[in-house]
Formats: structure tokens, C-alpha cells, sequence
């Protein structure tokens, strides 16, 4: 009869392992989950919108597609605006505002900073805000 092959881990080690591998799956399962695909663009339902949001979204087009997508779905440059992270309770509509006066920092993905965009002013940001909420809601975000 052959002989058993002796690990050279010590049971404790090879434990140590074992339970950093499960917490590695169950991050990536959770992240999943919460956030979805880690494709940075998603399919985008656009519903009949309000008369404020359809001038949004011409606003959009104009100035924030290129990065973001014409609805707002997401490029490979920038993170599309109809995603769990953008929901109200987590980015309500002043971090929207702040966005397009100050720029923001790169946090949620990694696409770098987005600039300040100075040629929209503070009228045409809320009826892209209203956009965004109604195509949002439209693709299931509260």
C-alpha cells in the first residue's frame, strides 16, 4: 500500500487559508449582489418622460453622454447613472448638484475625477437631476 502524502501546512494554517478563500467568494457573491455586473455599462429603458425630464435629457445628451452614456447607461468613460449606487437614499439630488458645480473625486469606480461642468447652469441641472430620477425609477431604482 502506498503511503499518505503529508501536507507540509499546519492544520491551522491550512484553516487560515481555507477561510480567507470562503471570504473572498462571499465578497465577490455580495458585491454581486448588491451592485450588480462589474460591466460598467447596463441596458437602459427609457419610459415616456415628463416634460422637465425630456429637457433633461436633451441636456444630458449635450453635455454629460459622452462620459456617462446618451442614457445614462455608462461608458468605458465614466459609470452609468442608472446603477444602485446613484439611488436617492444614497446619492440624493445636492450630490448631483455638487457634481456638475465642483466635480467629484473618483470614490465609487475607476474612471478618475470628474471635472466641474461649469456651462451648465443651476436650472439645467434640475431638469437633469429629473431625467435621471425618471429613467432610474423606470429601470427599477427607487
Amino acid at each position: 500500500m502506498g503511503k499518505k502524502k503529508k501536507s507540509h501546512m499546519s492544520p491551522g494554517l491550512q484553516w487560515t487559508v481555507l477561510a480567507g478563500f470562503v471570504v473572498v467568494l462571499v465578497g465577490g457573491w455580495v458585491w454581486t449582489m448588491q451592485f450588480g455586473s462589474p460591466d460598467h455599462v447596463v441596458d437602459v429603458t427609457i419610459p415616456t418622460l415628463s416634460v422637465q425630464a425630456d429637457r433633461g435629457r436633451r441636456t444630458f445628451e449635450a453635455n454629460c453622454a459622452s462620459c456617462h452614456g446618451p442614457d445614462a447607461g455608462g461608458t468605458n468613460q465614466g459609470p452609468p447613472l442608472v446603477h444602485k449606487i446613484y439611488e436617492p437614499n444614497h446619492h440624493a439630488d445636492a450630490a448631483f448638484r455638487l457634481a456638475v458645480q465642483r466635480g467629484v473625486r473618483q470614490h465609487h469606480w475607476s474612471f478618475g475625477n470628474m471635472p466641474p461642468q461649469p456651462q451648465v447652469d443651476r436650472a439645467e441641472v434640475a431638469t437633469i437631476i429629473a431625467f435621471v430620477r425618471e429613467i432610474q425609477r423606470a429601470n427599477g431604482i427607487p
